[in-house]
């Protein structure tokens, strides 16, 4: 007889089925309070009004864009003085001292790379504006030779115009990136995820979308959207707006960006520095960055940008690991892999490593997020990225 009743399952008794629900609910609603009490919550005034595109091609894998060469140093101007007779051979007494000039020929050119640069030819850009904290520092690879102890940020890279000499960057049409979504947290996770970049003139819009669960009844959906303006530093966010869905219950929070500060969900105000970003616009400002200065996806070298988070504004480091080429279900893809390191990371807190495709605009294929060791989740680019018109 007790054999009878362990091999009953309790799910067949209504008992069973409501104490199921009830944990299920109790574990979401533990896991909401996991991700408040990590990420940190307000409440936004207001709703962001999307702007409106259609999607009408694909972006074809093409070869990474040609890196702008670094200008030359400027040549001396050459002095316009007769050249002297070789020793070995004296002028005669009686030749004339003009046509000498028009015997004299004009020097090959120089080789395009002067023997007497180093091996590593980059130029230092100049930081602008006052000396506060840059939004990306590029840092040497540890094998290259040492430079001098520097007094300040050795290179404003993300902030610096690009030379002259250089072609003007164009920002692309609007884009949509449409990923596979699979992790792990108390268990196996799938789901899907999308990134949209939206441009209507100097306007930009990011929206992100990660949703956790099959789409007609998802566990959780977290959404993340940033506005503001295109300058010649890259993305300059005014408004970023986040949404969490868990269960039955919703949240949102928001942050307003000026100048020099940022207001966090809470109501405080906080400094920032110049090129400060949002967890949506983030994504694209690399892609900017490493768009228009391709060199600092050297493997070796480190970028900085301060981002703000719901609570506090901190700058986050990003390490370039090297170069790794991923199957995509649509293709290989060449990609450089980009690794966060955190200055100080509070235990729990989200961190996102990240592999851009030189050949798809520099554009994020995979995004690795994790919490800890055991909970991760990972977002694959599933098709080849859809744009609007260009016109």
């Amino acid at each position: 007889m007790a054999r009878l009743l362990s091999a009953e399952s309790p799910l067949k008794r209504p008992a069973g089925v409501a104490l199921l629900v009830g944990v299920t609910l109790a574990h979401l609603w533990l896991g909401d309070e996991l991700m408040e009490d990590r990420l940190g919550f307000g409440a936004g005034q207001r709703q962001m009004q999307r702007i409106e595109v259609t999607y009408v091609r694909e972006l074809a894998l093409a070869p990474p864009p040609q890196a702008p060469a670094p200008p030359r140093r400027a040549a001396r101007p050459r002095k316009a003085v007769a050249a002297k007779a070789p020793a070995s051979a004296p002028r005669a007494a009686s030749e004339p001292s003009v046509p000498v000039l028009a015997k004299v020929e004009e020097p090959a050119p120089p080789p395009l790379v002067e023997p007497v640069l180093p091996p590593r030819v980059e130029p230092v850009l100049p930081p602008l504006g006052e000396p506060s904290p840059p939004m990306a520092v590029a840092s040497e690879p540890a094998a290259s030779a040492p430079d001098p102890a520097p007094t300040a940020p050795t290179a404003v890279a993300a902030i610096a115009p690009a030379p002259a000499s250089a072609p003007a960057f164009e920002w692309p049409p609007s884009t949509r990136l449409t990923y596979g979504l699979t992790g792990y947290y108390r268990g196996d996770v799938q789901g899907s995820a999308s990134v949209e970049w939206i441009r209507s003139g100097l306007r930009y819009q990011v929206h992100l979308e990660a949703v956790v669960g099959p789409p007609f009844a998802p566990l959780l959906v977290r959404r993340a959207s940033s506005e503001g303006e295109l300058s010649e530093a890259g993305l300059s966010p005014r408004r970023f707006e986040g949404e969490q869905r868990v269960a039955f219950r919703s949240r949102r929070w928001a942050m307003t960006f000026e100048p020099d500060r940022v207001y966090l969900p809470d109501g405080r105000e906080v400094q920032a520095a110049p090129g400060v970003q949002d967890e949506a616009s983030l994504f694209v400002q690399l892609t900017w960055l490493f768009t228009t200065q391709p060199h600092l996806l050297q493997p070796g070298r480190t970028v900085e940008v301060p981002l703000a988070l719901p609570r506090r504004v901190e700058p986050w480091r990003y390490d370039v690991v090297g170069e790794e080429t991923l199957q995509m279900p649509f293709a290989q893809v060449p990609t450089m892999h980009v690794k966060p390191r955190r200055l100080a990371k509070p235990a729990g807190e989200l961190t996102a490593e990240m592999w851009f495709a030189p050949g798809l605009q520099y554009l994020p294929v995979r995004i690795l997020i994790h919490q800890d060791a055991q909970t991760f989740i990972d977002l694959t680019l599933q098709r080849a990225p859809q744009q609007a018109s260009t016109r």
